[in-house]
């Protein structure tokens, strides 16, 4: 046991970081939004964006908007999941499954417990009407994206894959308090929950030793 803390100690640390910070995160909000508190930066990040609109960044946050769930995040994750599956890659399809379904799940659950409303400073191009807290594009794209650079870190693809990602998860969560649908806070929370909860499923489905050495 000794040995195996020296050689492995500080990994292992690092793995529970890399669940419990995002966890953290999502609590110290999730607890303010609970007792109805106000995040200082949500509202002038909103009025900021607001300022700043132009034709181009409304159809550019549109489409990623909606990438962000029915027409790129859902048929990604059903395509990927069939794809491991058809491939004998039964535990790494499994893997995905879990992670996404169980984000959807965690999303619609969080949602309806703190049953934040939407902000409603201006006219949104492209109105929501169901609770706001956590944003479920920002969960969805964070699910799908570590997912991904999960299954592809030992491989040559990691670096790219985790680009791209990356990318694509900051274009879908700006996206969305660009339009006026969601706080900044409801977007950190979102990936501060999917992190966590990938990360998680991760190491029950694959153990520690292979989670912490993605880190090699």
């Amino acid at each position: 046991m000794m040995v195996f803390l020296r050689a492995h100690g500080l990994r292992i640390a690092l793995l529970f970081l890399a669940i419990l910070l995002p966890l953290w995160g999502f609590g110290e909000l999730a607890e303010d939004v609970g007792e109805g508190r106000d995040f200082a930066f949500d509202r002038p990040i909103l009025e900021w964006l607001h300022a700043h609109h132009a034709p181009l960044f409304d159809q550019l946050a549109l489409l990623f908007s909606r990438l962000g769930y029915q027409y790129g995040v859902i048929p990604l994750d059903i395509a990927l999941v069939a794809a491991l599956w058809f491939r004998q890659r039964r535990r790494d399809a499994l893997f995905a499954a879990i992670a996404f379904v169980g984000s959807s799940l965690i999303n619609i659950a969080a949602k309806h417990y703190y049953g934040r409303v939407r902000p409603s400073l201006w006219q949104s191009l492209a109105p929501e009407t169901t609770f706001s807290f956590p944003s479920g594009h920002a969960m969805g794209s964070m699910t799908l994206a570590a997912v991904v650079v999960l299954l592809v870190w030992r491989t040559r693809w990691r670096w790219p894959a985790a680009v791209i990602s990356l990318l694509f998860v900051l274009a879908v969560g700006a996206s969305r308090p660009y339009l006026g649908v969601h706080y900044p806070s409801d977007i950190l929370a979102g990936w501060g929950a999917a992190l966590a909860w990938v990360i998680g499923v991760h190491v029950l489905m694959y153990g520690v030793r292979r989670t912490q050495g993605l880190g090699r």
